[in-house]
């Protein structure tokens, strides 16, 4: 339930997802609320409907049943593939995003520098996207995501194809950047110890059909890596197909 007070601003109540008629549903009766400035992360196996769950939220995906609620304007999304435009620069990557959320033309470029900065690259405007590495390129995605303007951000496995010490800078950044701006975010991930580390609240999700398995408060009993490891290869074993 919501604390008193921090007002939800993304719910999913009783969603049931199916993609198509006769399958299983990925999604099975999931109740779940994510608060004003919560980093909430999402566990689960492969299969087990993290990402529809960022679907649902997103807007990208529309319950088979029950309501999802969304803010205004819409969650910004990042993915693992950072889709940025090559032919642009690091600056006209996210000054296209401020130009698409409706931002004046000749504030463009100051409000891009500034994003920039947030994300630790002050000096990457004016660079072509092919000149960056992986971290830069996640960085100018995040720039470009909070350049649509929303204060919901979720993000699915976006540091998952970097090595452990630029996921740790990316980290940093991550965490910096939500308290600067005020984010509520909801990040998927496959790594326990990416969850421990980011997290207010962590959610593990069952194997398909998913359903909320078990929920963990930063600092709560049992939110160190090991106990949740454990759980997780337990939901794994438990749904996994008999042979």
């Amino acid at each position: 339930m919501p604390t008193p007070d921090r007002a939800p601003v993304l719910a999913l109540s009783q969603v049931t997802h199916t993609y198509r008629p006769g399958e299983p549903p990925v999604l099975d009766r999931v109740d779940l609320t994510v608060e004003q400035g919560e980093f909430l992360c999402v566990l689960g196996a492969s299969g087990s409907g993290k990402s529809t769950l960022l679907g649902l939220f997103g807007g990208l995906e529309h319950p088979t049943s029950g309501t999802v609620s969304l803010p205004s304007p819409r969650p910004a999304l990042m993915f693992q593939e950072h889709a940025l435009f090559p032919w642009l620069t690091a600056g006209g990557n996210v000054e296209l995003a401020l130009r698409f959320g409706g931002s004046p033309k000749d504030g463009r470029e100051a409000e891009a520098r500034r994003l920039l900065a947030l994300v630790r690259l002050p000096d990457a405007y004016d660079r072509p996207v092919h000149e960056l590495s992986g971290g830069m390129r996640q960085r100018v995605a995040l720039a470009r995501a909070l350049a649509q303007g929303s204060r919901v951000l979720l993000m699915d496995e976006p540091f998952a194809a970097l090595d452990a010490i630029t996921r740790e800078v990316l980290h940093e950044v991550l965490l910096d950047v939500r308290e600067a701006r005020g984010l509520t975010v909801v990040f998927v991930t496959h790594q326990v110890s990416e969850a421990v580390r980011l997290a207010t609240r962590i959610v593990l999700l069952s194997s398909r059909p998913g359903r909320i398995a078990h929920s963990w408060r930063a600092g709560g009993p049992g939110t160190d890596s090991a106990t949740i490891t454990a759980r997780l290869r337990e939901e794994v074993r438990r749904h996994a197909p008999a042979h």
